[in-house]
């Protein structure tokens, strides 16, 4: 019997391999390793479980997208403790928007473990971001929010984001696309795609264009907001910021 227990417990290599990504990324050791598992595997690779439930990773990222949110405005609420409510959420959305979590995924390995269909080429623009969000989802649920936001600030902002420069530059994105493209010799231009009208207030949609290849397309409440979140975006694709360095 203990011969049976002890060979049903041995670590598999993906076990092994998972183990270790998660100790270099988070600086932990995982408790309940299936958390992880989950967490990077994504929904073009299901895996049925005995009930008849297709396992996927949506579920945890969902949660993940909420906790890291909660936990990157926590720190900012206590790191700018005089600024204003729009001032903090434009800094937040600067550091937990789509494609800074990507470049952010990226760089501290996640596409050494996420689990997807790689012949989707369309996947490989969005699924590090997810897959990030769903293993801080993962976290909560293992260790708890103290220890998710100790990921967030010590493993996440503080070594990959420079906040004086991402503050400094909020305002000024548009402005640096463009000095960019004289640089390069590169055609840019900004257009405002599309306008929804809401109870309140209208929503714009930008677009910037890079020799005509749309490179960014930002959304607010204003036309000028609109195309300073496209521009950003134009700056994280293009590497124009050094933020993420």
């Amino acid at each position: 019997m203990w011969r049976l227990l002890k060979i049903s417990n041995k670590k598999s290599p993906s076990d092994k391999k998972l183990i270790s990504a998660i100790q270099t990324i988070g600086g932990f050791t995982p408790k309940n390793l299936e958390l992880y598992r989950l967490a990077t595997r994504h929904s073009s690779v299901l895996k049925e479980n005995g009930d008849g439930y297709k396992e996927n990773n949506e579920r945890l990222e969902y949660l993940g997208d909420a906790i890291l949110g909660a936990a990157v405005a926590d720190f900012l609420f206590k790191k700018f403790p005089y600024k204003s409510e729009g001032f903090l959420t434009e800094i937040r959305s600067r550091i937990v928007n789509r494609e800074s979590l990507n470049l952010l995924a990226r760089k501290i390995g996640i596409g050494n473990i996420v689990q997807y269909d790689q012949k989707n080429v369309q996947l490989q623009q969005v699924i590090l971001g997810n897959t990030l969000e769903a293993i801080v989802g993962a976290i909560y649920l293992d260790r708890g929010y103290s220890s998710v936001k100790k990921f967030v600030i010590k493993k996440l902002i503080v070594p990959n984001y420079d906040l004086d420069e991402l503050v400094s530059t909020q305002s000024n994105f548009k402005s640096r696309v463009i000095e960019w493209s004289q640089r390069e010799g590169k055609e840019v231009r900004f257009e405002i795609v599309d306008i929804k009208k809401g109870k309140i207030h209208k929503e714009f949609t930008a677009q910037v264009f890079v020799d005509n290849e749309v490179t960014g397309t930002g959304y607010g409440n204003s036309k000028k907001k609109a195309e300073q979140d496209a521009a950003y975006k134009t700056c994280i694709k293009l590497n124009i910021l050094k933020d993420l360095q």
